[in-house]
């Protein structure tokens, strides 16, 4: 695993940020406060084969549509300096799609890692990968070490990608890191467990957004978003634009972060997750 730390401070971003606005994220953007932004946002990245059904096209020029509404989520955060942006992109239960597919995801990835390796650079971002990268295709692990290798040197954003991931299945990994590590013989408390999940030296997700109108969180980050405000909407991910995540992150400013009583700290008592927006 690619060893990470999350920044010490938290940087401001400068109201230019973004460039030209169209009206409607002229008016998303006014509405934040840019001291208050969200550190670290988790994406299910969800819809991509309802968004093709309802065109009548193959499953896979959904997924191909989806890398746009990926671009512009990733160039946006990195741009607001949102520390980290977590997508999950492909979950050990997808195995289970027909082959054809699977097959037009890995080769969409690895080309999708070369096209966009100029924008990471130019914004400075950071690349990981979450999961069981070691089951993949070859070719897919020679990609991903290749991109965490090319971009270990920015200090911007880190970009997070879920990739043959399961939050089960981390956590289960995760105890036998432990148990290996201390010959069978382990007291595991919350600590140790979190410093060998997969996102270890990063804060947990703040605000998890799930897109198609699903009101599930789909095997992904169990552990980390225990806290995390969840802001569901009905668009479809290849509809996913600019202003759909300025507005996830003014409903986010909304809510009031008590963590168990504290505003703003850290937990002490756990309480639900909270569904806002639809």
């Amino acid at each position: 695993m690619l060893p990470t730390k999350s920044h010490t401070t938290l940087q401001v971003p400068t109201s230019s940020a973004l460039g030209p606005l169209t009206p409607e994220e002229a008016d998303l953007f006014d509405r934040l406060d840019l001291t208050r932004l969200p550190r670290h946002v988790a994406v299910i990245m969800d819809g991509n084969g309802r968004w093709a059904q309802q065109r009548h096209l193959p499953r896979v020029a959904g997924h191909r549509s989806g890398t746009k509404s990926a671009r512009i989520t990733i160039e946006t955060c990195a741009r607001l300096k949102i520390e980290a942006l977590t997508l999950y992109a492909f979950s050990v239960e997808n195995w289970r799609r027909p082959k054809a597919e699977i097959d037009f995801l890995m080769q969409l990835l690895r080309e999708y890692l070369r096209s966009e390796m100029p924008l990471l650079q130019k914004n400075d971002i950071r690349m990981r990968f979450l999961g069981r990268i070691h089951e993949l295709p070859m070719g897919v692990q020679d990609d991903v070490q290749d991109a965490m290798q090319r971009t270990a040197g920015n200090r911007g954003m880190v970009l997070c990608v879920a990739l043959n991931y399961g939050g089960r299945a981390e956590i289960v990994d995760a105890v036998n890191s432990i148990l290996a590590e201390q010959n069978g013989h382990a007291t595991i408390t919350e600590e140790t467990l979190a410093r060998h999940m997969y996102t270890d030296g990063l804060l947990d997700p703040d605000l998890l957004i799930r897109t198609s109108g699903e009101m599930r969180v789909s095997n992904f980050l169990l552990w980390q978003i225990a806290y995390a405000e969840i802001f569901v909407t009905e668009t479809l991910w290849p509809d996913f634009n600019r202003a759909c995540l300025l507005d996830a992150f003014v409903e986010f400013q909304k809510r009031e972060r008590r963590y168990g009583g504290i505003p703003d700290g850290r937990p002490e008592a756990e309480e639900p997750a909270r569904i806002v927006g639809d």
